[in-house]
């Protein structure tokens, strides 16, 4: 189920289910400012942190629909 386009869903990779939950409020700002850019290295640091694996240097179509689905409204 792996999507290479534009580097998103890499193999090996950890499924955005794993890491999106646990990633801090100002990592979440960061990817939802641009759902369509690479993410930035602070971000990949922490979703390898949470992981203990590699993150994706970009979302693919079916991840970005999914951080659509779990955005909250944050004060």
């Amino acid at each position: 189920m792996s999507n290479t386009e534009d580097g998103a869903g890499e193999a090996g990779a950890a499924g955005i289910e794993r890491w999106w939950p646990h990633l801090s409020i100002p990592a979440k700002h960061r990817l939802l400012a641009d759902l369509d850019a690479a993410l930035d290295a602070q971000t990949v640091d922490e979703i390898e942190t949470i992981t203990g694996g590699t993150a994706p240097t970009r979302l693919s179509p079916a991840e970005r629909d999914f951080v659509r689905t779990q955005v909250e409204a944050v004060d």
